[in-house]
């Protein structure tokens, strides 16, 4: 071949080397790192190896966070961060009407409110008439709980040899998304099963203050009450109100600590129950790219899958036969509203006093 021939096949190499760094870089470029605030329920998502690769290889986006309560991060200093991700839409009401309305905001996933219990108390509370269990899925009544709840009736009166009266833990709800939620669910039940409004809310403040005042020291993170459930055993918390979301994630993400606790650990569906919708606030023009990048199909399947989050058009009813977690309802119908943003705000400060 002649040293011509050659010398072009040369050129034409650098040519493609150059554009393949050029591309490269120019990939480089448009790279964006955005950073905001969650609730801690979320971090295993945003923390999966599958979900930043995605994130990366189809956005070339890195979600940055820092962890806080769904109420707090309203409230918290907002500069140099890009999103907001809380745990409700009662957080939006309220960015709204401190901020106005964000660049934009959506609701990503959503999970019911449930309690967690060992099999011990969910057998006790199905004799006393407060669970049913229906094609594996347990229910708990909570029109015939409530009594239970603010009689002070205690655990030893379902037989069970638990010290201390019956009990909900709950994050703080001033702070803390699915405390709030399940305070909301609380002041519901106390209204007589309608939304509590502007007008009955404060016929309602007296007795949601004390079914709370009983819990004593409060956890602020979701993940952390759930992470204290699991480790400290049934006497230390029978009963803690979390997101349906957080079993199936653990079993998920740790199956050797899950096979462990599996026969024990029971779901209970409160009737009614509460959506918690995790709807993501844009701050900016960065912070939209986050929400288009959650919004992708891929990552919609790993949030139900893997960190059971429902996604979709059809939450309310899914595929629950892929979960390696018995007892998930693969239907919710039984739902109530919360209570607008209005009267959770006079909750919550009632609540703070």
């Amino acid at each position: 071949m002649k040293a011509k021939h050659w010398g072009l096949i040369l050129l034409a190499l650098v040519i493609v080397v150059a554009g393949v760094y050029t591309y490269m870089d120019s990939r480089k470029v448009e790279r964006t790192a955005i950073t905001g605030y969650i609730g801690g329920e979320k971090i295993g998502l945003v923390d999966d190896p599958e979900v930043k690769k995605i994130l990366l290889d189809k956005m070339n986006l890195t979600l940055n966070y820092q962890k806080a309560g769904s109420l707090d991060m309203i409230k918290l200093d907002h500069a140099g961060r890009d999103y907001l991700w809380p745990s409700s839409q009662t957080a939006l009401d309220l960015y709204e009407k401190t901020f106005g309305k964000p660049p934009q905001s959506e609701i990503v996933f959503n999970t019911p409110i449930v309690l967690y219990t060992r099999g011990i108390v969910a057998e006790a509370l199905v004799k006393a008439g407060f669970v049913t269990k229906t094609d594996g899925v347990h229910f708990l009544d909570m029109k015939a709980f409530l009594p239970a709840l603010e009689e002070g009736r205690r655990w030893e009166d379902l037989g069970l040899p638990l010290y201390g009266s019956i009990l909900v833990s709950t994050t703080n709800p001033t702070k803390s998304n699915s405390g709030n939620m399940f305070a909301g669910l609380l002041a519901n039940m106390i209204n007589e099963g309608r939304v509590v409004t502007p007008e009955t809310a404060q016929a309602v403040i007296p007795r949601l203050q004390a079914l709370i005042e009983r819990l004593g020291y409060m956890e602020t993170s979701s993940a952390d009450i759930f992470s204290q459930f699991l480790k400290t055993g049934v006497g230390a918390r029978p009963l803690v109100a979390g997101y349906e979301s957080q079993l199936i994630e653990f079993a998920h993400t740790n199956p050797e600590d899950y096979a462990k606790i599996k026969d024990d650990i029971v779901l209970l569906y409160p009737v009614p129950t509460v959506w918690s919708s995790h709807v993501y606030i844009a701050l900016n023009e960065q912070g939209k790219k986050g929400l288009q990048a959650l919004m992708l199909p891929d990552i919609q399947e790993l949030a139900w899958e893997k960190h059971g989050f429902r996604t979709g058009y059809n939450a309310a009813n899914v595929d629950v036969s892929g979960l390696s977690v018995p007892g998930v309802a693969p239907v919710i119908s039984r739902i109530i509203q919360m209570p607008d943003s209005q009267v959770m705000e006079s909750l919550i400060k009632a609540l703070e006093d």
